[in-house]
C-alpha cells in the first residue's frame, strides 16, 4: 500500500528539530528517542513510526487528503540508514569519542533537513541505487 508523500517529509521535519536539539544541547536522551523512532520506522514502515502516527492523527486531518502517493520501501530504507547513523551517534556520545557522536548526528541532521526543506530524501535515493545495482535484468 502506498503512503502519503507528505508523511515522511513531516517526519523529516520533526527529526531535523530533534537532531538539532541533540547537537545544540548534547542531550543523549533526545538522540536515544530519535534512534527508537528510526528503529520503529525501519521495522514497521514510516506510517508506523511515532512521527507517522502523529502525522496521521494530528496533521493529515487538517491538511486534507493527499494528492500524491509513494512506495513505502524507499522511506523505510531511509529510516534504516538513519538508524545506523543514530546508533553510531549514540555510541560516540556514550562511549566516545564525542566527535563521532557529533559527526554521525550531524550527518543524520543534514539528510533529514534535505528531506524536510527540499523534499530530497538521500536514503530513498540510496535505496534506488541499491535496487538498480542488485536487480538482474
Amino acid at each position: 500500500m502506498d503512503i502519503d508523500v507528505r508523511g515522511p517529509r513531516f517526519g523529516a521535519a520533526v527529526t531535523t528539530l530533534v537532531l538539532a536539539v541533540v547537537l545544540i544541547t548534547g542531550n543523549v536522551w533526545f538522540l536515544a528517542w530519535q534512534t527508537l523512532a528510526f528503529a520503529l520506522g525501519a521495522a514497521g514502515g514510516v506510517a508506523r513510526s511515532p512521527y507517522g502516527w502523529l502525522f496521521r492523527k494530528a496533521v493529515r486531518p487538517r491538511i486534507g487528503p493527499p494528492a500524491e502517493f509513494e512506495s513505502p520501501q524507499p522511506p523505510r530504507f531511509a529510516q534504516a540508514v538513519g538508524l545506523a547513523f543514530a546508533v553510531v551517534g549514540l555510541a560516540g556520545y556514550a562511549l566516545g569519542p564525542t566527535w563521532l557522536g557529533l559527526a554521525a548526528t550531524g550527518a543524520a541532521l543534514a539528510a533529514a533537513f534535505l528531506n524536510s526543506a527540499f523534499g530530497y530524501c538521500l536514503g530513498c535515493e540510496m535505496y534506488l541505487l541499491v535496487r538498480r545495482a542488485t536487480v538482474r535484468a
